[in-house]
């Protein structure tokens, strides 16, 4: 088991499976299915991210180093999480971009019952640490926890 501390973007509490990318996750690429297509389980159709294609993201506790992609970032991170297709929650091994951010904070601000806590500067130990399936808890304070 491993602590990790980062910087909370948008608050909440969850335990969830770890799926990790150690690319940038194009937003649009990897939702599109779920949001034009009725894809419920979220599953990734970014081609380009080995790490993540064809698998569901839905409920997952998705770690990554960033955000890559078009200006539509935060908006499909926002639909994603009206549509509650979202990931359980998004954890950043670098600082967020402001898209991500943008999309993540909205969601979290104007949606009922809809959580989708998200941490990053996680730092590259975190994101070389965890693995596939590693079940994964997010505080409150931003405090991660690997096991």
């Amino acid at each position: 088991m491993r602590e990790f501390k980062g910087r909370v973007i948008a608050p909440g509490t969850v335990t969830a499976p770890a799926l990790v990318s150690h690319g940038g996750l194009n937003t649009l690429a990897s939702f599109q299915k779920a949001l034009q297509f009725g894809d419920k389980k979220a599953t990734c159709g970014d081609q380009n991210n080995p790490d993540l294609y064809g698998k569901e993201m839905l409920g997952k506790a998705l770690c990554l180093p960033q955000t890559i992609g078009s200006t539509t970032g935060g908006l499909v991170l926002y639909c994603a999480c009206a549509m509650e297709r979202q990931p359980a929650c998004m954890l950043f091994s670098k600082p967020i971009d402001s898209l991500a951010a943008a999309g993540s904070i909205l969601a979290s601000v104007w949606l009922d019952g809809v959580s989708m806590p998200v941490v990053d500067s996680l730092g590259d130990e975190f994101l070389n640490y965890v693995k596939e399936g590693m079940t994964i808890t997010v505080s409150e304070n931003g405090t991660v926890t690997v096991n």
